[in-house]
Formats: structure tokens, sequence, C-alpha cells
């Protein structure tokens, strides 16, 4: 019998890839596609997405890969066996009985709700519920998002038959059935992770029932529907409900044990390290999700990373080339003067404080677009240090930190990284550990064994400029709390 394939789709805020992988969890580069679209954005903090022009895009990287898949006349004889999803965690859609959409997508950066959020917190103690359900009571989680949406629009709310992730609703509307994944349904904030169930507390303070959520199970369903009508080879395909893009960057990444953490520097930035057993408790600030019924992910996930880079070449009109990976190259360390809270979009971990700001101190005559630039990208890289060194003081050794995402097409910056954060790093060999995460789900679900990840040439802090960004890292807290950015 030829060997098997997986079609692998991940879904992101700004963009979708589709490919195939093998057995081995190796993706085949001829078959990858990727659509961009944009996030839309207001001034009082909306942040979604449009369901058809994300559906457009799915679509359309679908058609690519399989058109990709037919022209391979060796390709045509492995037949796809199963079909995974990442998909971008925390957001949210109302849909009708059929499972049309009802409204847009509410993404992770959704901030309208930070009062909803604030009110959430005085009808409940936030370290109880952060104790039960793994999550804060902040914007980027259902519970506030719901009850702004029932506050600012009652009657749609009303109407609304069916709430879901974004994973939910493309695999219903593309193959005619799907389930809630558990590492989808621990991203909401409405899951309890240790009772593998909907929180009844917080479903009924944001005007829901279990009726109005999908079924939450890991269990595949057939593809069907218009999928199967366009791609017969998918008929019948057991499609895996899509988990969160942080569960699938760590199995991307085959940091899928204790001792293993994955580090995610793209559009967001994240640390996450897999746990085990009964009674773990991820400190106040940190979340806790679940992978499947097994694992349990521990995690700091931040707002301002790659965003801010972007944002920095488009400003100040640098151009992102090699002359700019050169020109950092000869700044090792942080002689620009400058100390960022690199709050552009509303910072999740650590601080969780929808009400901070971007701030840049220390500006002078002598300071120029790339000190700023400089200066930015290294305070973000102070915050991810920060959680993982709130991580590191969870686990009984160090973790062996596991990088991936964009950062690593920048030599310049994942050595800024390693020596802001203090650590060796371990460069990912698939940049984008959450396509391949999405394919190790189905090929999991299949019975087939994870394969171990092969890691790039280790970068290490160098020890004098670690203990300078340490001090600058202290700079910085010192900063926030004086504007007292940092409730607790």
């Amino acid at each position: 019998m030829p060997p098997e394939l997986i079609l692998a789709i991940d879904i992101g805020t700004s963009s979708t890839r589709t490919a195939l992988f093998d057995v081995q969890a190796r993706r085949l580069a001829g078959t990858t596609a990727q659509q961009a679209y944009p996030l839309i954005t207001s001034t009082d903090g909306g942040a979604e997405l449009d369901p058809p022009v994300l559906l457009g895009a799915v679509w359309h990287c679908l058609e690519q890969t399989m058109r990709a898949y037919r022209a391979d006349a060796e390709l045509r004889k492995q037949p796809i066996a199963g079909i995974g999803v990442s998909c971008f965690w925390h957001s949210l859609l109302g849909c009708d009985a059929r499972g049309s959409a009802m409204t847009r997508i509410f993404t992770w950066a959704e901030t309208r709700c930070r009062e909803d959020a604030a009110q959430l917190r005085k009808e409940f103690s936030e370290k109880e519920t952060h104790a039960r359900t793994g999550c804060m009571l902040r914007p980027s989680y259902w519970p506030a998002k719901l009850r702004w949406l029932r506050r600012v629009s009652r009657r749609k709310f009303l109407s609304v038959k069916q709430w879901m992730s974004p994973a939910e609703w493309l695999q219903i509307t593309l193959a005619g059935d799907a389930n809630c994944a558990i590492a989808m349904a621990t991203g909401t904030g409405l899951f309890n992770p240790a009772k593998l169930a909907w929180d009844a507390e917080l479903m009924k303070a944001c005007g829901i029932g279990p009726a109005q959520l999908r079924p939450v199970s890991d269990e595949p369903t057939p593809a069907g529907g218009r999928l199967a009508a366009q791609f017969p080879e998918l008929q019948g395909v057991p499609w895996f409900p899509g988990i969160g893009d942080g569960a699938a960057s760590n199995l991307g990444s085959g940091a899928t044990r204790p001792g293993l953490a994955a580090i995610n520097v793209g559009t967001s930035a994240a640390v996450r390290v897999v746990c085990q057993g009964k009674r773990v408790h991820a400190p106040f600030g940190l979340s806790l999700y679940r992978m499947d019924t097994q694992r349990l992910l521990l995690v700091g996930a931040m707002s301002n990373a790659g965003n801010l880079r972007a944002w920095c070449v488009r400003e100040f009109h640098l151009t992102d080339d090699a002359a700019l990976e050169a020109e950092l190259a000869r700044r090792p360390g942080p002689a620009h003067g400058l100390i960022v809270l690199p709050f552009w979009a509303t910072e999740r971990a650590p601080i969780w404080n929808e009400e901070a700001s971007g701030t840049i101190q220390g500006i002078t005559l002598h300071t120029t677009a790339v000190d700023l630039f400089q200066a930015v990208t290294e305070a973000t890289y102070h915050h991810l240090a920060r959680m993982v060194q709130m991580i590191v003081d969870t686990e009984k050794a160090p973790p062996k930190l596991i990088v991936s995402g964009g950062i690593q097409r920048s030599p310049s910056s994942m050595q800024r990284l390693a020596d802001v954060i203090g650590h060796t790093l371990y460069p990912n060999n698939e940049m984008e550990a959450s396509i391949r995460g999405a394919a190790i789900n189905a090929l999991e679900g299949l019975g087939h064994p994870a394969p171990e990840m092969e890691l790039a040439k280790p970068v290490k802090p160098r020890a004098r400029f670690a203990r300078l960004y340490a001090i600058e890292r202290e700079k910085q807290r010192a900063l926030e709390e004086s504007t007292r950015l940092c409730p607790f």
C-alpha cells in the first residue's frame, strides 16, 4: 500500500497556509500555499476578520495545494488519510442553526469588551476563576466578548443559535460537521480543563447555554459537503477538529513533554511548556490550556512582537532587508539609551492591563530610526524573557527552549533574543511550527507516533550582553511600576 499523506491547514490572524505532509511529518514544499487577509481594526479596540474573506483565503489555499497534488503523478498514488487544522486561539463568532455566520470573527486582539471584562472581575474572583478555568477574566477570552455583544447588540445576540471558533465554522461550512477540539475549548476561558466540561457558572453569567456550543471532542468527522464535491479525493477523509495554534506550535516544535518549551515569535509571541499530572496550576498571569485529554499546556502569550517590527519598518520608512540585518548585527547591545513599554496592541501576559499603551522614554536629537527599531524589538523580548522565567520557576530543571516563527529569518534577532532571555535557544528546522503541528495532530489521531524533531545548531547567549540586558529589563520593569501598568 502506498504511503499516506496528511492535508494540513494553518489558519492565522493574518494569513492561511495549507500543505501536504508525509507520515514522518515532513512538509512537501511544492504543495504549500499561502493567502493573506486584513485584520479589521478600529480606534476603539476592534480587531475582527470578515468570515467570507477568511473562507475565500482558505479555499484558495486548498485549491492550490490540491492542484499541486493532482499535477504530480507519484504524489497522486499516495492517498490523503487525514485533515489536520491549526487555528488562532480565543476567537469567536456567532452562527445560525445551520452554522452560517451571523457576526464577524472577534479575534484574540479584540478589546472593545474591556469594560465587560472589568465588570466580570467585580462579579467573580479572578484568581478563583483562573484556578478553575486556567484563564484570566480579560478581553482575549469568550466571557468578556459574549457579555459585550449581549450589551451592545442584544437583539442579534439573542438570535444567535451557535457560538463557535473560526475552526469549527470553517469545518462546518466546507465539510458539513465539526466538533470543538479539547485544545480549542480550553482557550475560550469558558471551559474547565480539569473537568473537561463547559463552565456552568460562566455560561450563566454570559447568558448562554451548553446547547449553543459545539460538542467538545477530539474525534474527527468525515469530510463531505463542498470540500468533497470539489475534491473527490477527500470524500470521507477524517477531518480532525481544529486545535489552537499554540498547541499546534508545541506539536510542530517537538515540545510535547516536560523539559521542552516552545517559543514562537511571529505576529505575536508566546512561550509554552507541556505539563502532566492532575494537580497542575498556572502562576497567576500565565494560562493553562490542554493539548488533549492527557497533556496540559502552561502558556505565556503576548500581543506585541512581529507586529511591532512591521510597524517600525513601515512608519520609520526602513527597508527590511540585508542592510538592516547587517546594521542590527553591528549593534549587539542596548547602547541606544531608550526604555520602551511595547504596548501598541493591548498586552496579555504577564501584565494583562487593557489600559496600558506604548511608551518610549529617552528620545534625544541623537536618536535614529534604527535606534527606535532596536529598542522596540528588545522591549518585546524583555517581556518574553519575563514569561520564560515564570515558566522556568515552575520546572524542576530549566527546559530546553525551542524557537520557531518569523524570527528565524533574522540571525541577529535570534542572537539578540538569546542574549535578552539569557538561555540557549534551539531553532526549529520547520519555521512554521503550527502547520506541522496541525499535521502531527492528525497523524496522532490516526495512530502514527509523532516523529522526533531535528533541531538546528543552538544559539547561545553572550554573557556580557546578557548581563547588560538584565539591567535594561529592570529599568523597563521600574518604568511599568512607576506608571502603575502592572496590576499584580
